[in-house]
Order: structure tokens, then sequence, then C-alpha cells
């Protein structure tokens, strides 16, 4: 992957490319961005950039045959972890070796691909994923042997946030002595995830979403869109050039979350002094209780991101608003005077007490109903 084919970032790419050509690179780096950033493309690029002694910002003109082996991901001298879950072929301790195959059609398909579009190539059902000790052992293993092309090797840990406490414990040892000619790059949406004993031995980089005028360009051509509609999808997909390609694809529909959404308060609208609706609440939660874990905390996040926008149109900032709802009869307009500044403190915290719960192998269905009796008293709440 060349640095040319990263969306934006150009300050971040120009850094790189100047520390590995002056030889000033170092040995653990962490790179912080939300999803659709580009954090993973870049950290394969800066890899090949190395491995392979490119020169120049096109990151070519170095090893041939080395920048033909990053083409299908399969650089001997560049591994990865990830989180795992177990499947049907893996049914104990799974690794990341276990799935390489896997992730390197996702990383070839889908190279602006967050989290969730990795749970769903899994199959992850109602398990949630997990950087394991297994693999830190494997990392361990695969660090201790020399270089297959005499030069660096270049371990990449995506979403290291989801290491484990015995996994981040191992790693942190490797940190504070890295072997020679060794780089590590750690990826991750949420810094403060992270072990402070982690970061501390770690230069981060931040990214920022991509500009809704780079997602607009990259979507003219690379998909070969109307330019009007190339810039609605980039201000709706705010920053996450992976949400625009979902968008533009309408490949969501597997989880209708908009649909979910409006009948859950629809519900809670009704369930005010009426105990019959009550069970429609129940019955909600049944629903989304049905789903994977982490399905219902991808859904918690977009009913947070619908307050949110709701109350932005409350309080008379419409250009921030982004989301367009398609239900029938559902107006953000009209929602919106029920979201203001007495309530969404607490309906914040209700959302984001649901989440911590569910990670930690709650009951989703008490949970859910519990949360949903909730907004029914604040929704209303002057």
């Amino acid at each position: 992957m060349q640095f040319s084919q990263i969306l934006g970032q150009d300050y971040i790419k120009s850094h790189l490319i100047k520390s590995a050509a002056s030889g000033r690179i170092p040995h653990a780096q962490l790179f912080i961005g939300p999803e659709g950033s580009g954090t993973l493309s870049t950290a394969i690029a800066y890899a090949q950039y190395i491995l392979c002694s490119n020169t120049g910002n096109e990151n070519s003109n170095g090893n041939d045959s080395c920048n033909l082996k990053f083409q299908n991901i399969s650089h001997p001298d560049l591994h990865f972890i990830y989180p795992t879950v177990t499947t049907e072929d893996v049914k104990t301790k799974p690794k990341s070796l276990d799935f390489i195959q896997d992730w390197r059609t996702f990383i070839q398909e889908m190279p602006y691909g967050g989290l969730f579009d990795w749970y769903k190539i899994l199959g992850v059902q109602n398990k949630q994923g997990e950087i394991r000790v297994e693999d830190a052992t494997e990392v361990l293993k695969s660090l201790s042997l020399k270089s297959y092309e005499g030069g660096y090797k270049i371990m990449i840990i995506w979403m290291a946030d989801k290491m484990n406490i015995a996994a981040s414990n191992k790693l942190l040892k490797l940190l504070e002595e890295p072997s020679d000619k060794t780089i590590f790059i750690l990826i991750s949406e949420n810094e403060e995830d992270i072990i402070q004993t982690i970061r501390s031995r770690c230069q981060v980089i931040h990214f920022n979403g991509l500009p809704e005028k780079v997602i607009a360009e990259a979507l003219v051509a690379q998909e070969n869109i109307d330019s009007n509609l190339a810039k609605k999808i980039a201000h709706q997909a705010q920053g996450n050039f992976s949400k625009a390609l979902h968008l533009l694809k309408e490949d969501d529909s597997e989880y209708p979350f908009e649909q979910w959404f409006v009948n859950w308060v629809r519900a809670a609208f009704r369930a005010k002094g009426n105990a019959a609706a009550i069970q429609d609440l129940i019955s909600w939660s049944e629903e989304i209780a049905a789903l994977g874990r982490e399905s219902q905390k991808k859904f918690i996040q977009f009913c947070i991101e619908m307050f949110r926008q709701a109350l932005l149109l409350n309080y008379e900032a419409p250009t921030l608003v982004y989301i367009e709802p398609k239900v029938e009869k559902f107006k953000l307009e009209n929602f919106a005077p029920f979201v203001n500044g007495n309530n969404i403190h607490e309906i914040f915290k209700e959302l984001s007490d649901a989440m911590y719960h569910i990670e930690r192998n709650g009951n989703a269905k008490i949970i859910l109903t519990d949360l949903s009796i909730k907004l029914t008293r604040l929704i209303h709440k002057k």
C-alpha cells in the first residue's frame, strides 16, 4: 500500500516519510484516530516504506519483489495482531494467526473498515472480540527470530485497546526491552482505554477525521458518482470514509438501527401513564437483546448520536446536523424539543451505563428493559 493511496493526512505522511528516510524510527508508535481516518492503511504504507527501502513520496523505487509482497499483505517481516473470537473452526484460545486469510481479505477489500466490519467477517454473534495472551506469546515467538530479509521486523497491533490485562502486561515487557530492529505500531480509536504504562512507551500520533472535501473527491474518483451526491454523503460520513462507502452502497440494511430507534422512542412516548404500552418496550428489549453484544453496543452508540443530533437541532445549530431520518412520519425537528439541557445528561448517562453493563456480559434483556423505562421518564422531562 502506497502513501499516495492514503486519503488526506498529508502532515502525518510527510512526518513518517521523513522519519524513515532519516533512519530515526521510534521502536514503538501509537496511532490514535477515529474509525475511517486511515490509521491502519497508513501503518501498512509506513511498514512498506521501511521494509522495502522505498524512496520519495510515492512509496516506490525500492525493492520491487518486496513491494509485490505487500500487494497481498504477505511480507514475512510484517506481523499483525487484532481482536478475535472463538468460532466453529477455532473453538479455544483463538489468536490472530488463526484468521490470517480473513484478515488479508479484510485489508484488501476494506482498507478503511472498522472494528464492526471485521467482527461481521468473523461472525462474532454474542461474543466480544479480544486480544488475548496467546497473541502476546505469538508476538514473542515471531520477534525472537531474525528477520527474513535482514532488515526490520514490524508488528502492527490493530485495536490495541482490546488487549486483555495478561496480553497488555506481556506486551509491556517487550516494549520495555525491545529487540534490535523491531518496530511496534499500535492502533486504537480510544487512547484512554490503553494502559498508561504502554502509552508512555510509545510516540503518539493523532489522526483527525477526514475533511469532507477529501471524502467527496475520493468518492467521485473511486466510485464514479455525481459530485453533489458525493458532497452529501461526505457530510453525513463525518470524517469516516468507511461510513461514506456504507452510506453509498446502502449496505446497513442488515441492522436497521434507525427503525429500531424510532420504534423505541415512540413506545416510550406511549408508555407514559399507559401501563399496557410497557409491553411494547419489553418486546423491543427482547428484539435488541437477540442481537450479538457487539451489535447491541453499536446500536447504543447510534442512539447516543441520534439524541446528540436532536439536541443540536433543538439548540438551533442545523449546520451541525447530518442525520436525515428515512423512517416514515419521523422528523428529527419534531423530536428535537424533547431533548434538552434538563434531560440530555441523564439520557447519555443511562445509555453509557447500559453499554458498560452489556460489555461486562450483563443480561441484555434486563439492561435494555430498565433503560427503556428510564427513557420513558426522561423524555418527558421539561
